[in-house]
């Protein structure tokens, strides 16, 4: 710890040196200045602070999370990847890395790699690249990440927390620096945001969008409102029998059965404020040295999973089928069904939510989902074969240990989308349309989680916003997607909360895709500064040629 702390202090005079003289707009250079200062605790974070970092810059993370990584290292060890071969540069350079722990006998404490197999290992044929691995557990991603970090000499700031109502000091179309609620200051020159929230470019006051737009709005399909329409295994129409919603069953005077809302569901593809569903993607073991029972959480109140007992008494019994098995007999869990981990509606004001308030909404996700495991294990309405299958699992000693063994992020899927100089829709993704100046790809389904759960008019319960449709090939990411509108922002980028339709994002949402767009969004930001310009202003060949000489994949 003590030689990371040298040697952050030696890049962050390095870079102080390097810019004296000669910052933007007259600012004046003093000893909290960098190249780039990045906000947030990402995948994106990360790879965008390497590529600062071998590009010369002198560049710090301001992280509002204690552990670096986002879902990443807390909990989706099953990577959403699509076609792997579309992920390069320092992505693929993380995947290299998972691969090397595993090829290490130590890493193997509770199996053995004969016994977990190949599952997410890819070993290319010849010299076409290097072996990768896509699956991992928590706390080796975070431990690779950290190495990652302070290999390149890179300062990270933890569990600081931008003031969104006056820490971002401007002047003209620039930002100049940020302000944590802990009073640090941390002025540069470009800025990235990198959090799932997009908080940075919301105090910076550039332009968002949070929910659905219209399907007319930029002529999608597949945008707004979407009952009827069944793409997963996570809605009620896959029972045999339809579920009646109310508290006495075929009254309604009685009352909504927990988790049902009253509101209608909206006109089909008609825009709303409504999010798709946020969960925890739990690490479990059925390894009996490495298990905990799941807890009793407290205020457990079994009649919230009166609904998923209806589910069971219909006959369903795919309990099991995203139980996702990584190394060392432990799992990343995810919903599956009509009723699972996805906390359907709990969520709408996250986004724009204050930060007390976001740790509320936390709090009942996970009181929520640990309860929902509880039950799952001791309830009586719950099938006997399924309460013995789940009491064979827990979670896993050696994973979350700061936590109670529970994940430390949150599924963000989705928050703020920034509307910048170009808007990824569907249409690029399904290659309706061209998308102009590439900097990355992504190739992974047009994949968004049930965003409601209603009453049809017919009386049952039914969920809405599932949506599953193939891009059928890879697709590319603008990097005008990546900068603000220029009247609103000149030197900040966002690789996470990127300008994206709801239903685009999606797809663009996977962390392969935030991790490469990271590394983009740096590239440019060193570009910007290099040539005295803005981000906007970044000329499109030299960054493509750059991008393309670290193995940026872009067609």
């Amino acid at each position: 710890m003590r030689h990371q702390c040298v040697r952050a202090i030696v890049v962050a005079l390095f870079g102080f040196f390097l810019t004296l003289g000669a910052t933007p707009d007259g600012l004046a250079a003093d000893s909290d200045q960098y190249d780039l200062v990045i906000y947030g605790g990402t995948s994106a974070a990360v790879t965008a602070a390497v590529q600062a970092s071998q590009m010369g810059k002198s560049v710090v993370i301001v992280s509002p999370d204690r552990h670096i990584g986002g879902l990443t290292s807390g909990g989706l060890g099953w990577t959403d990847s699509g076609n792997k071969s579309k992920v390069g540069g320092l992505a693929a350079e993380f995947y290299h890395r998972v691969w090397r722990h595993y090829e290490q006998p130590q890493a193997w404490r509770w199996q053995t790699p004969e016994e977990y197999g190949k599952v997410g290992l890819v070993v290319p044929k010849g010299d076409r690249g290097r072996p990768t691995r896509w699956t991992f557990e928590p706390h080796v991603a975070e431990q690779i990440l950290d190495d990652w970090l302070e290999e390149e000499g890179v300062w990270v700031v933890r569990d600081a927390w931008l003031d969104r109502e006056g820490g971002v000091e401007r002047r003209g179309r620039r930002v100049i620096a940020i302000k944590t609620l802990d009073g640090q200051r941390f002025a540069g020159r470009v800025f990235i945001d990198a959090t799932y929230e997009g908080d940075l470019i919301a105090a910076s006051g550039v332009s968002y969008a949070v929910g659905r737009e219209s399907s007319q709005q930029y002529d999608e399909q597949w945008n707004g409102v979407q009952t009827g329409a069944f793409h997963h295994r996570h809605n009620f129409s896959v029972l045999n029998r339809p579920i009646d919603p109310y508290l006495v069953p075929g009254d309604p005077a009685s009352g909504l059965l927990p988790r049902i809302s009253s509101e209608p569901p909206g006109i089909n593809g008609a825009a709303d404020q409504r999010i798709q569903a946020y969960c925890f993607r739990m690490c479990l073991t059925n390894c009996p040295e490495n298990r905990i029972p799941f807890p009793r959480p407290t205020g457990y109140d079994p009649a919230q999973y009166e609904l998923l007992a209806r589910v069971y008494d219909a006959g369903w019994r795919e309990t099991f089928d995203k139980f996702d098995p990584m190394p060392n007999c432990k799992t990343d869990t995810n919903n599956h069904g009509p009723f699972s981990t996805d906390n359907i509606g709990y969520n709408y004001d996250y986004p724009d939510a204050s930060y007390e308030r976001r740790r509320e909404i936390v709090a009942e996700h996970e009181q929520y989902q640990q309860g929902l495991m509880y039950f799952l294990a001791n309830d009586q309405r719950v099938p006997q074969e399924v309460r013995d299958q789940v009491s064979q699992w827990g979670l896993a000693k050696d994973e979350f240990v700061d936590n109670h063994h529970w994940p430390h992020q949150l599924y963000v899927r989705e928050a703020r989308r920034m509307v910048g100089e170009h808007v990824m829709t569907e249409n690029e993704l399904l290659k309706r349309r061209p998308t102009p100046q590439p900097v990355g790809m992504g190739s992974y389904a047009i994949d968004s989680h049930n965003v409601q759960r209603y009453v049809t008019p017919e009386g049952h319960v039914q969920n809405e916003g599932d949506i599953g449709v193939s891009t059928k090939s890879a697709y590319q990411i603008s990097y005008g997607s990546l900068v603000p509108k220029r009247e609103e922002c000149e030197n900040l980028l966002a690789p996470v909360c990127v300008s994206s339709s709801h239903i685009a994002f999606g797809s663009i949402r996977m962390e392969p895709v935030f991790m490469i767009l990271g590394q983009s969004a740096a590239t440019a930001a060193a570009l910007a500064i290099d040539n005295g310009v803005s981000v906007q202003e970044v000329r499109y060949t030299q960054l493509r040629e750059r991008l393309l000489e670290d193995g940026q994949v872009l067609e």
